[in-house]
């Protein structure tokens, strides 16, 4: 398989990058500014700019196209709804309409903020959105955009995506931020009134492949099984480091004064994905084991 990964220099697609030649299919992949750590073919791409991608369709024959760029600053999209609309909502519409043209599969990441959180259980894919911030109306509007054009079209919802980079192996984001003040000694305020599932990357890069490899279309939800707030998944973490518990504060959203609002409860339901595929989706516990070796700098 040949794939061109869109957005590589992010955390997600510098891991679905490393995925696939570790499982030996060649990639080209694009970037929007910073240039990923990569031997392989690898463009500056900007993906509203559609007439660039299809030139690079041209120059490599290709038979997956794989979107992992988007506006992810949830506040930034708040202040810039027209740019997030254009970046998440309106590009994935255009790259998915000259892949169904072409007879390139396209996969499309969306995330769980497409919900509005007000629920005790798990959303199913066939829940209906309704989204309470501007970075979740753009995404939802990504998921129509991507449908309308390309009904065959795979579509993976994710939930506070998280990990290690793929090409140079370092820990980014949530757990990178938590490890390292509690290896510095220094408290760490979490919020115990906000629950999520979160999404490891490297299991989201390993299950797209699998849902590639089986022919599978339509829209899955591809997070873990523990539903866990921010506070848990710090103590967690503080575990697998062996780091001081007793720097893990409560705190309550409400106490950030922040642009957007967040869903109380965005957890994903992966029976769907887990049926498609015939194996369970990971735990908690389970997608930091697989992170043990990008923890080591930070373990007491």
């Amino acid at each position: 398989m040949y794939a061109f990964v869109i957005g590589a220099n992010g955390l997600l697609g510098s891991v679905v990058v490393q995925t696939l030649r570790e499982q030996g299919h060649e990639v080209v992949g694009g970037y929007h500014s910073k240039e990923p750590a990569f031997d392989c073919p690898l463009h500056q791409v900007n993906i509203t700019d559609t007439e660039r991608v299809v030139a690079l369709l041209d120059e490599y024959e290709v038979d997956v196209v794989i979107n992992c760029a988007a506006y992810t600053d949830v506040d930034g999209c708040e202040s810039n709804p027209e740019l997030a609309m254009a970046v998440n909502g309106t590009a994935p519409g255009d790259l998915a309409a000259v892949c169904d043209d072409r007879e390139i599969s396209f996969v499309h990441y969306s995330t769980d903020y497409v919900f509005d959180g007000e629920t005790d259980g798990f959303y199913e894919e066939g829940d209906d959105p309704a989204p309470i911030q501007e970075y979740g109306r753009s995404k939802l509007a990504g998921e129509h955009a991507v449908r309308d054009v390309n009904p065959d079209g795979l579509i993976l919802r994710l939930s506070f995506v998280y990990g290690a980079r793929g090409d140079t192996g370092d820990l980014v984001g949530f757990p990178q931020w938590v490890a390292s003040t509690l290896a510095a000694g220094e408290t760490v305020p979490l919020f115990t009134d906000q629950t999520m599932t979160p999404s490891r990357a490297g299991n989201v890069a390993t299950t797209t492949l699998e849902l590639l490899d089986s022919g599978s279309t339509g829209t899955f939800h591809v997070a873990s099984q523990s539903a866990v707030t921010p506070y848990e998944f710090g103590e967690a973490i503080c575990g697998v480091i062996d780091g001081d518990a007793t720097l893990i504060e409560s705190s309550v959203m409400a106490d950030l004064d922040r642009s957007a609002a967040r869903p109380r409860r965005s957890c994903l339901d992966v029976s769907n994905v887990e049926g498609e595929l015939g194996r369970s989706q990971p735990t908690l516990e389970t997608d930091l084991t697989a992170l043990e070796a990008a923890f080591s700098d930070y373990s007491s």
